[in-house]
C-alpha cells in the first residue's frame, strides 16, 4: 500500500507523485539532514504496527517525531501518524476495539478546530474516513484538540505556536481511495465490524467531501506562516 499511500497524499496535496520524496521510519528514521531537504514532513497510516505493541524500531521512530517538534518543521500526521505522534510527546494511546472506527463517520470541530485556518472552512460537522483500533486518550502537553467523534474524543491537533498538525482520520482518503485500502485487509473490516465486506460498505461508508481540501490548505498555510516569518 506504500505506492497507494503516495498517490493518495499527492491527489489531496494537489501536487505530482515526484514531489513526495518517500521515507521509512521503521527501518530507516531519516537525518536532520535529510529533514532540512524537505518543505513539509508527512506521517501516515501503517495497518502492520502499533504505537501499543511497539517493537525494537519505536523509540527512534518516536525520537524523530520528537525532533519535528523541537525543529517546529511543517508536519502532518495522520491515523499511526497521529498515534505516534502523540505518544512521542507524552499523550497516552490505547488499544480499545469498543472505541475503533472503521468506514466514514461524522466528526465535529471544537471552539478550537472551527477558528483555525486550516480545519475550520470544514464547519462544524463533517464525515471522514477513519481504519483505526488504537485510541488517543489523551493529548500531549501543547496539543490543542480540533475534533472530536461520538467514539473518539481527541480526533485532530495542531500544536500551539507550531506549523504541526494531525488527525486520526485520514484526510489523504476518499471513499474510493478507502476501499481500494480495505480491500487489501479483509480480515481487519470482520473483526472490528463483523460484518462481511459488502454489508460494511452498504452501511458504514459514504463520500467525505469537506476532507477533500484539507490538506492542500495546509500545505499552503504553514508554508505562507513560514515564508512571511
Amino acid at each position: 500500500m506504500s505506492g497507494h499511500e503516495v498517490s493518495c497524499f499527492a491527489k489531496h496535496l494537489r501536487c505530482c507523485e515526484s514531489n513526495i520524496v518517500v521515507g521509512d521510519l521503521i527501518s530507516h528514521p531519516p537525518s536532520r539532514a535529510e529533514l532540512d531537504e524537505v518543505d513539509v514532513v508527512l506521517l501516515g497510516g501503517s495497518g502492520d504496527f502499533s504505537v501499543v505493541t511497539g517493537g525494537p524500531w519505536l523509540e527512534s521512530a518516536l525520537d524523530v517525531m520528537r525532533q519535528l517538534h523541537d525543529l517546529s518543521k511543517p508536519t502532518f500526521a495522520s491515523c499511526w501518524g497521529f498515534q505516534a505522534f502523540s505518544l512521542a510527546l507524552g499523550g497516552e494511546v490505547i488499544t480499545d476495539l469498543n472505541m475503533a472506527e472503521v468506514g466514514t463517520f461524522d466528526l465535529s470541530l471544537t471552539d478550537e478546530g472551527l477558528s483555525d485556518p486550516v480545519f475550520g472552512p470544514m464547519g462544524h460537522q463533517f464525515a471522514a474516513q477513519l481504519g483505526h483500533q488504537d485510541i488517543v486518550m489523551r493529548l500531549p502537553e501543547g496539543a490543542i484538540c480540533l475534533a472530536s467523534s461520538e467514539r473518539v474524543a481527541n480526533q485532530a491537533f495542531r500544536f500551539e505556536g507550531k506549523p504541526i498538525y494531525g488527525s486520526q482520520f485520514h484526510p489523504e482518503l476518499d471513499l474510493s481511495s478507502l476501499l481500494d485500502r480495505l480491500r487489501t485487509y479483509p480480515g481487519y473490516i470482520k473483526s472490528i465490524t463483523g460484518l462481511e465486506y459488502e454489508t460494511f460498505v452498504r452501511e458504514r461508508c459514504r463520500e467525505s467531501m469537506a476532507t477533500e481540501s484539507l490538506l492542500e490548505r495546509f500545505a499552503l498555510e504553514v508554508l505562507r506562516t513560514r515564508n512571511s516569518g
